[in-house]
Parts: C-alpha cells; sequence; structure tokens
C-alpha cells in the first residue's frame, strides 16, 4: 500500500481503508464515493470539498495547547484567537468557521474596509475584532462604528499619522473610542519567503522611537486608557522556533516597558500569525510541536513580566494557515495520458536500419538481470548519438521514431529484470508520463505556480496496488506553467489506468488558505465546484453546494456586456445551433471528458 506520504502531511484527518483515501471520522467515508455522488452530468470538473470538521479540529487543538501551557507556567493572562480574512474570505469557509468557533468566541481580523464590513456583519459581538493594515479617515470612522455597534474592536495603527487621525474622529464623533493597539517593528525576521514580513526593514509597524512618540500623544490627549494591544507579525509558514522565541523576547520586553513607561490598560499582546503547516509528503520541514510553541509563549512572556514587575498579558493569536490550510482539497479528474512509452508495436523497423538503430534493436532483444544494466547505459548513448545524426541529416524521421521507441523499451525492461534499478528515479524520469488532470493550477493552487508551495497530491482509490508511473500533472489551461513536473529529489508516482474503463482522480490537499483569494481567472477558468460536507456518525451528507460559474457568468465578472455578446454569437445561425451554443454558455469552463 502507498500512502503519499499521509503520516507526514495528514494529521490523522485521513486514512487509508479498501485501497480508498477516507475520511477518519464517523464511519470513515471515502473522498471517491462522496465526489461520484456529486457528480452528474451537469456538475463535471474539479470540486473543491470543505469539511468544517477539520476546522474545529485546528481550534480546538490551538486552544488545548494554550490551556495545557497555561496550566504547566500558571500563566493568569487568557487566550483568544482571531482569523485573519485575508486568508480566506469565501463565505463556504468563514460562516463554518464562525459557527464551529462560536465557543471560543473565536474572531476576525480584517485588514481592508471590504474586509471590516464583512467582520462588522459577521463576527460575534463577545469576540475580538482587531483592524490591521494602512487606514485612511474613512476606515478609521467604520471602527468607531463598530465600536458603537457593540464590537470589541482594537484599531492596530501602523503609523504615527494613522494614530493622529484617530485623535481627530475621536474628537468629531459622539460615540464610544475603539481600542487602540500599536503594531511594533522587530528587529527579529522571520524565515523563508515570507521573512521579510519581519525586520526592521519590513512593510508594517513603528519603530521603537515611534512607539514612545505614539504613546506621548495619547497622553497628550488622554487616550492613554485605549491603548490595550501590542502586536506583531515576523511572517507566515515559521517551520523554525528559533525566530518566533525571539520575536516573543523581543515583543514582551517592549510591552512591559510600554506599561511601566504608563500605558496603564495595555493588557494584550497579538502574537500575528506564522504557526507552520506541513505541506511536505516525503519529509518532515517543521521542526516543532503546536504544544512547543505555546509553552514557549507562555514560559518567555511570564518569566519577562515577573522580572520585570508588570502584569502578564492575554495572548491574542492570528494564525490563520493553520486553522484554514488542511479544512478544503481539490478533487480533479484525469481526463487523458500523454505517454512517452512505446510498445512494440510502434516499431517500424526496415529492412536494413541504421547500424546504431540495428544494435538497439539487438539490446533490447538480448537484456537479461546480468546484464541489464550495462545494456540501459549503452542504450541511453546510443541515443545520444542518433539524435545527434538526425539533426546533421543521417538518418531519417522513421530512424528517430525507431530510436525513441527501442530505448524506452529497453528502460521499462531493465527496470523489470534488473535488481534494485527500479527505485532509481532517475532512470524512470526518462520513461514518466504525463497526466492531463481537469483543472487550472492558477486557479486552485496559484501558490504553486507564484511561490513553488508543494501541496500533497495522491490518487483517491487503487491504493492497494504499487504505483508504478512517474507522472507529471498538467493542467488545462494553455500556459506551459501549469504543470507539475516531475522532480526526482520529491519524485510523484501514479497509477497505470485505463481511463475509457475507469474515472482516474486525484486529490490536492491542503489547499484552504490562500488559494482561493489568490485564485486567478487565466484563461477565464472559474472556481470549481464547491462542497461541505459534514461527516456523520453513519456517513456524510452534503450541508451546502455551490456550481461554478458558467461561462457567462465569469465574463460579466470581467465586465463583457452579455447582451452584446450574445447578439453577436447568435448572427445567422439556426435556431438548433443556438439551442447548443446556448447550453455551452450555462455550463462552466472545464472539461468534459475525452473520448
Amino acid at each position: 500500500m502507498t500512502n503519499y506520504g499521509l503520516e507526514n502531511w495528514g494529521e490523522d484527518n485521513f486514512v487509508i481503508e479498501d485501497g480508498k483515501v477516507c475520511i477518519n471520522k464517523g464511519s470513515n467515508p471515502a473522498i471517491l464515493d462522496i465526489v461520484e455522488g456529486i457528480r452528474s452530468d451537469e456538475i463535471t470538473g474539479p470540486i473543491l470539498l470543505r469539511f468544517p470538521h477539520l476546522i474545529k479540529k485546528q481550534i480546538d487543538t490551538l486552544f488545548r495547547v494554550v490551556k495545557n501551557a497555561g496550566k504547566e507556567y500558571n500563566y493568569n493572562g487568557k487566550f483568544k484567537a482571531l482569523f485573519p480574512l485575508k486568508v480566506n474570505q469565501n463565505p463556504g469557509f468563514i460562516k463554518e468557521l464562525l459557527e464551529v468557533g462560536q465557543e471560543y468566541n473565536y474572531g476576525l481580523e480584517a485588514g481592508s474596509k471590504a474586509e471590516l464590513i464583512l467582520a462588522m456583519a459577521y463576527n460575534n459581538k463577545k469576540a475580538p475584532l482587531v483592524v490591521n493594515g494602512f487606514k485612511d479617515r474613512d476606515l478609521i470612522t467604520m471602527g468607531f462604528i463598530a465600536k458603537a455597534q457593540g464590537h470589541d474592536i482594537t484599531l492596530t495603527i501602523e503609523g504615527l499619522g494613522e494614530l493622529l487621525t484617530i485623535v481627530e474622529v475621536a474628537k468629531a464623533m459622539d460615540t464610544p473610542i475603539p481600542n487602540i493597539g500599536i503594531r511594533i517593528r522587530l528587529h527579529t525576521s522571520g524565515i523563508g519567503i515570507w521573512a521579510k514580513s519581519g525586520g526592521i526593514n519590513s512593510k508594517f509597524g513603528l519603530t521603537a522611537t515611534e512607539v514612545v512618540r505614539a504613546l506621548k500623544i495619547l497622553k497628550e490627549n488622554n487616550l492613554t486608557q485605549y491603548l490595550t494591544m501590542l502586536h506583531y507579525h515576523i511572517g507566515s509558514q515559521l517551520e523554525d522556533i528559533t525566530p518566533v522565541k525571539k520575536a516573543i523576547r523581543e515583543a514582551g520586553n517592549i510591552y512591559a516597558e510600554l506599561v511601566m513607561m504608563g500605558a496603564e490598560n495595555l493588557d494584550t499582546i497579538d502574537l500575528g500569525g506564522g504557526l507552520a503547516v506541513e505541506y511536505s509528503m516525503d519529509r518532515k520541514n517543521r521542526t516543532y510541536s503546536i504544544q512547543e510553541f505555546a509553552n514557549d509563549v507562555c514560559f518567555l512572556i511570564k518569566s519577562i513580566c515577573q522580572n520585570k514587575g508588570v502584569k502578564e498579558p492575554h495572548i491574542y493569536s492570528e494564525s490563520g494557515r493553520f486553522i484554514a490550510a488542511s479544512h478544503a482539497m481539490v478533487v480533479a479528474p484525469v481526463l487523458e495520458l500523454f505517454s512517452y512509452e512505446y510498445s512494440e508495436n510502434s516499431l517500424d523497423l526496415k529492412e536494413t536500419n541504421p547500424p546504431l538503430v540495428a544494435e538497439l534493436n539487438e539490446l533490447y532483444q538480448s537484456i537479461n538481470p546480468k546484464n541489464a544494466v550495462e545494456f540501459l547505459h549503452d542504450a541511453l548513448d546510443h541515443m545520444e548519438s542518433l539524435l545527434t545524426l538526425f539533426d546533421l541529416g543521417y538518418i531519417d524521421l522513421q530512424d528517430r521514431s525507431n530510436t525513441e521507441v527501442l530505448v524506452n523499451l529497453i528502460i521499462k525492461k531493465a527496470l523489470a529484470v534488473a535488481e534494485n534499478l527500479y527505485e532509481r528515479v532517475s532512470i524512470r524520469e526518462k520513461i514518466q508520463e504525463r497526466y492531463l488532470v481537469n483543472f487550472s493550477m492558477f486557479q486552485s493552487m496559484p501558490d504553486f505556480w507564484g511561490l513553488d508551495q508543494k501541496f500533497p497530491v495522491m490518487p483517491l482509490d487503487r491504493l492497494e496496488t504499487k504505483p508504478t508511473r512517474t507522472a507529471s500533472l498538467w493542467d488545462i489551461t494553455c500556459d506551459s506553467d501549469g504543470e507539475m513536473s516531475f522532480k526526482p529529489e520529491s519524485p510523484l508516482f501514479l497509477h497505470d489506468v485505463d481511463l475509457d474503463e475507469k474515472n482516474y482522480f486525484l486529490g490536492f490537499f491542503l489547499v484552504g488558505a490562500y488559494q482561493e483569494v489568490l485564485g486567478m481567472k487565466h484563461n477565464l477558468f472559474s472556481k470549481p465546484n464547491e462542497a461541505v460536507v459534514e461527516v456523520t456518525e453513519d456517513g456524510y451528507k452534503i450541508k451546502r453546494f455551490v456550481k461554478s460559474d458558467s461561462l457567462l457568468e465569469i465574463l460579466s465578472e470581467m465586465d463583457w456586456d452579455i447582451e452584446e455578446i450574445k447578439a453577436k454569437l447568435f448572427r445567422e445561425i439556426s435556431e438548433d445551433l443556438i439551442t447548443i451554443l446556448n447550453k455551452n454558455l450555462e455550463d462552466n469552463g472545464y472539461l468534459k471528458k475525452i473520448n
């Protein structure tokens, strides 16, 4: 049985039973059965599956480990958590998040006017609401309105100009004043491609000098009592604990100093996000446990506060990737296999062949376990020579075709008969299969295209059978970047399948964070069909289903005049053709099964 590194990235969310990937909850329904229950003649193409219980599992985990750490170190501050809306604003996710997080008063973080509107409309009034990012007077005014509505809102200032605007709005409006937070620009930075989120040259936050000035401005305007929060963020996907601990120490000391300088109501440190998700199928990249993270937070902050004689702050977390990533997966069918392998039927040998082609044929006919490695090396050498001869015009296209077929047959035969050669990925790379998959990587996994972010991928069934094909995945966009190439350092193996006999579905996991928000309409492909799946003790039920946008809908989103398009399309064609074209216009842009 092949499990595609499930023990690495799966977090016990999935199990393999009877060769199928199943949800590890209740009666363990198979994902393939869920997908086949949804699909129909009208519902084809990729499907995004959401599992709300996995959102709750992550929230439960986060609160549990902090509670454990609090008991371990006798930490007196409270713990609260917020979800940063930038990670995933889709209603299919946010509504489920707020429902399963209600018992913890799980809150929202907004970074724009539109996100603040969502938070004001849907956030639990008992839960915190934090506004980060750059703000103008209108956005700050909206924060005052949210406070008037009864929200527990904090406006985090990113610059002194924002603080001065808050002072002006407080004087102009006869409404309650929101809590004020200060985002600090730490010297500590994160690691990896998001390291620039932290550090002294980062985009957001106040320097130490500006923090001192901010406190002075608050005192001068009798607003010190509204300063309640210190906030920082050093980057996403922090796979090593070292910068996390360094940031906690730096922020903890700044907090204690501000309290001693007269910030009498400062009682919260917002840690930002950064908890890493394990995406790797073949190795563990995150070097710490979530419990270790919580232990370090409580221990380090408590130690600083004890040393400086100040109260321990409440702790806020904004780890969105950790909460969202695991809850969603994209399932897409393989449409076609583009093989570089050939059968003997493809050979078209001449009565008299070029000497090297004749030698290749002899190698193929006489290869055996003892000479397999030697003959394989000879075949690869002959192929390079023959390709050069073709470029120089000394052999023809038929000879080149026979070269390609014979070399592939020799590789296959060598892999079959030679001991220990099967596992040599560098050899298998030469006969890899291209799987055409009915989805858009730009729409469903933009981080793969833009950041080379790896995502776990595996077939949904046939897992009782060892996969033997070295695989590259092609999406259906008209773009060469829409490919998940075979990489010897992290190889993907899939099954030899007959698509005329049975569908072959691939699952792309951990796509619940950022991918939907950043997904693009490249080639005008819309979002996939979407299903919210509630797993029950005796099976599952589809709690919510949203069809993918039709061709007309996605064109409308791109500001095309739909009526004008129809008028141009329907000119000078019969009613029968109009009916056929209309049916296509109401369908999405993904492909049907290729015959």
